[in-house]
């Protein structure tokens, strides 16, 4: 058994880039920025290091919440696969680039963005999560 995992929190470095592929599925590409603080033992004096994530958003559904509701600063929480990809550079020489990537069910996005922090001029939720359900219209049952 194995698990191919990745969990990130973190600030989205610009805005999303949403591709559209040869049979009109589209994708979101961005980067999220991860920081690590701590206090030196030795000089006392903070210090900061910062890792930048590459994302690759390919669920049709989480591709539109990023078009509608994420830019640049957005802190999001991410969890997905590890998938490394290879190809040839202009001078014949091997490069990688390892991304994290949102595919099928075993995925998630969540937005991390206070109220307060958002363009409400720009933020309008969708349809479907505005719906109110009552515990009556569940059934109790569990299926198995």
């Amino acid at each position: 058994m194995s698990v191919n995992k990745a969990t990130i929190l973190g600030n989205v470095g610009k805005d999303p880039e949403i591709r559209t592929t040869q049979d009109g599925r589209e994708i979101a590409n961005l980067s999220i920025a991860t920081s690590q603080k701590w206090k030196d033992k030795n000089s006392g004096e903070r210090k900061e290091k910062t890792e930048w994530h590459k994302v690759v958003i390919f669920s049709p559904g989480l591709v539109n919440v990023i078009k509608n509701y994420v830019k640049k600063g957005s802190k999001l929480y991410i969890e997905g696969a590890l998938q490394t990809r290879k190809w040839q550079g202009k001078d014949g020489s091997d490069n990688y680039s390892t991304e994290i990537v949102l595919q099928g069910y075993n995925c998630a996005l969540q937005l991390l963005d206070s109220k307060g922090k958002q363009d409400s001029s720009n933020y309008e939720r969708p349809e479907e999560a505005k719906a109110d359900y009552s515990a009556d219209e569940f059934d109790d049952e569990i299926p198995f």
